[in-house]
Formats: C-alpha cells, sequence, structure tokens
C-alpha cells in the first residue's frame, strides 16, 4: 500500500507524463518528409499600391513628344501686295510651288509633362535648322538698292535660265501636344499647335544659266532686307508613320516698306522621326 505522500507523488506524475509525451509526438509529425507544414497567416498585409506606385496602369511612361527628325516642305507665298511697286514690277516674287521648298533638320526635342499620373498631355520644344528657297517664275532676280529696297532685275542669259532666293534659319518651337491611344496604348494619334522664332543665318540668290552653253551659275549673298527674327505658327499631326505639319510666318517676308508684303506659309511631311 502506498503511503497518502506516494499517492500524491503518483497523481501529479501521470498528467506530465502524458503532456510530455504528446508534444514529443507533435514535434516527430511536423518533421515527417513530404509533409507541407500550414501556412500562418502574416500580421500585416503588404498594400498593393506601394509595389505599383499610385496603382496599376498603363501610364506610367513619361510623355514623348514629336519634333526631332527631317520635315520636307512645298513654300508658298500668301496675300501678296505690291503697292509701292509699278506696274512693270509687279509679280516679281511669285514663285514655283513644287520647286520651292524647305528642308528642316529638327536635331533634338525635348517634351514636358503636363499630367500627375497620365502621359497624353504635355510641352514640346526643341531646335532645328530651315534650309529655305524660293524658285522664281518669271525671268529675274533680286537685287537690294543702296536704300535697302528690293527691286527685280531681268536676266538676259541663254535658255535653262533658274533663279532663286535661299535663306538659312535656326528653328525653335514652343507646342502643346495631346495624344490619344489608338488599340495599344503605344501607339497615338497626336496633334501639336504652338509659336515658333527664327533665327536667319544666311540668305543668297543664285542664278544658273547658260553661256556659250556652258553651264554657269551666279550666287549674291546678302540679307535682302529679311527679317533678321521671324516668328508664326506651327501645327502638327500624325499617327504612327504618316505625320504632316504646317508652318504660317506672323511676320512679312521683307521688312517694312524695303519689299513686298508677302507671308510665308509652309506644309509638308516627316521623312524621318528621330
Amino acid at each position: 500500500m502506498f503511503s497518502t505522500g506516494e499517492q500524491i507523488k503518483k497523481y501529479l506524475f501521470l498528467p506530465i507524463f502524458i503532456l510530455y509525451f504528446s508534444s514529443l509526438s507533435s514535434q516527430v509529425n511536423d518533421t515527417i518528409p513530404g509533409q507541407i507544414p500550414p501556412l500562418r497567416k502574416p500580421l500585416n498585409i503588404t498594400n498593393i499600391q506601394d509595389l505599383t506606385k499610385d496603382g496599376f496602369n498603363f501610364w506610367q511612361d513619361k510623355f514623348s513628344g514629336h519634333f526631332a527628325g527631317v520635315d520636307f516642305g512645298i513654300n508658298a507665298l500668301l496675300f501678296a501686295d505690291y503697292s509701292n511697286y509699278s506696274s512693270e514690277e509687279q509679280g516679281f516674287m511669285d514663285n514655283d510651288l513644287l520647286r520651292s521648298n524647305s528642308l528642316y533638320i529638327n536635331l533634338i526635342h525635348q517634351s514636358i509633362g503636363l499630367q500627375y499620373n497620365r502621359n497624353t498631355i504635355g510641352l514640346v520644344t526643341g531646335f532645328g535648322l530651315q534650309l529655305q528657297s524660293y524658285r522664281l517664275k518669271t525671268n529675274t532676280t533680286i537685287e537690294e538698292t543702296a536704300t535697302g529696297k528690293v527691286i527685280p532685275k531681268t536676266l538676259f542669259f541663254e535658255d535653262n535660265q533658274k533663279s532663286k532666293l535661299s535663306s538659312v534659319y535656326i528653328i525653335t518651337p514652343l507646342l502643346a501636344e495631346f495624344q490619344v491611344p489608338v488599340r495599344h496604348y503605344a501607339n497615338r494619334f497626336y496633334f501639336s499647335a504652338g509659336f515658333y522664332g527664327g533665327l536667319r543665318l544666311s540668305s543668297h540668290t543664285k542664278i544658273k544659266y547658260r553661256l556659250e552653253k556652258k553651264k554657269e551659275k551666279l550666287k549674291t549673298p546678302d540679307d535682302f532686307s529679311l527679317h533678321k527674327f521671324k516668328y508664326g505658327i506651327m501645327a502638327r499631326t500624325g499617327y504612327r508613320w504618316i505625320n504632316i505639319f504646317a508652318t504660317y510666318d506672323l511676320s512679312p517676308m521683307f521688312k517694312e516698306g524695303m519689299g513686298p508684303e508677302l507671308i510665308p506659309f509652309t506644309f509638308g511631311i516627316t521623312l524621318i522621326s528621330f
């Protein structure tokens, strides 16, 4: 027979023994090969917006405008006014449209987005070169008098005479551009419009003719009372590889009173986009 003290120890030892073997058995089950331990629920849930920068969308790319590239255009002279010339001198700046052109070499542009979480509206600026020429229809060229007035000069060479006025400008635009995604967000129709300024670097007339059946040419550099600075409106639009543009000068071609009043206008296409 057990004493009272021994019976108390017996009853205390039995539950401790059961708890010990139960714990040992659970540890063995946790390490059984091939058994995946249960997943524990995390205490903190990560916000998806922290991973996607203000939410998931296709508009995280920066705004990219259109200007840099090579443009080719046809030059026209609008709203001609020869009121300060005689009847014999009227129309001496009439030009052959198909042979009067501008080549724009737009070297660089900078795009500035105007939206916080979209990239379809922005500003575009940059600079480029405009190589501009006007092929004159009549058998004339131009020259500048001592007072600075531009007057016509008749040519008396043999056949195949060609006369043109050429100039080179640095062009800087500031355009507001709007883009509309079509089907895929990377393919966009765009339209831009704004102002541009130009600085004339050089200008000259060139005459090509035949003398005693030999081809000759005469190049005469001068400012011909052209404005040193010009400014105007530019518009551009396109989709993928089809891009067109137009420019309209707000300043007349010649200085006031020094030539006929003519407004240059150019329209054309983009040959290469950078």
